[in-house]
C-alpha cells in the first residue's frame, strides 16, 4: 500500500507502525490518499484548533468548498485528533462557543455527507487514517477479484 501525503500537510503522519510506503504529492483535496486513487479517496486530518478555525469566517468558506469537492469521492472523511467531549467542553483556542462548534460539525456532516471521526488523540487519528485507507483498498481488491471470477 502506498499512502500519498499532501505536500501542504503541516504535521504529517509517519505511518511507521505499518508496512506501507509513504510518498508526498499534491492532492486535489484532503491530506492523505492512496497512490493512483487520489481523485477517489482522501482523508482530511484536523487537530481541534484547526477544526474550530474551519467553522469561522473565510476559513469556513474554504472548508465548505473542500467538503463540496469531496462529495464526488468514494471515500472521504475528516479525522479529528480530539474527542467530541473536548469540543463540547470548549477545549480549543477559540472564542467560538462549544454549542456553535458542535452545531457546525453536525451541519457539515448532514450537508456534505462527510463523517467527522473524533478520535481522541493524534495517535488514534493516525491509526484511523491508516485503517480507513487500508479497508478501502481491501474492499476495492475484493471487488476486482469478484469481477475476475
Amino acid at each position: 500500500m502506498i499512502i500519498v501525503t499532501d505536500t501542504r500537510e503541516q504535521n504529517p503522519y509517519s505511518f511507521s507502525k505499518w508496512d506501507v510506503e509513504v510518498q508526498t504529492g499534491t492532492l486535489p483535496t484532503g491530506d492523505y490518499s492512496l497512490a493512483g486513487l487520489e481523485d477517489v479517496v482522501a482523508i482530511e486530518r484536523k487537530n481541534v484548533d484547526d477544526l474550530i478555525a474551519c467553522f469561522m469566517g473565510d476559513n469556513r468558506k474554504r472548508f465548505e468548498r473542500e467538503l463540496s469537492r469531496a462529495r464526488s469521492y468514494e471515500l472521504f472523511a475528516v479525522v479529528v485528533e480530539s474527542s467530541l467531549t473536548d469540543i463540547g467542553r470548549g477545549r480549543y483556542k477559540s472564542n467560538m462557543q462549544p454549542h456553535a462548534a458542535l452545531q457546525s460539525l453536525a451541519a457539515f456532516f448532514v450537508r456534505y455527507s462527510v463523517p467527522f471521526m473524533c478520535c481522541g488523540s493524534r495517535r488514534a487519528a493516525e491509526y484511523m487514517t491508516y485503517s480507513l485507507l487500508a479497508k478501502y483498498l481491501y474492499e476495492l481488491e475484493k471487488q476486482e477479484q469478484c469481477k475476475a471470477k
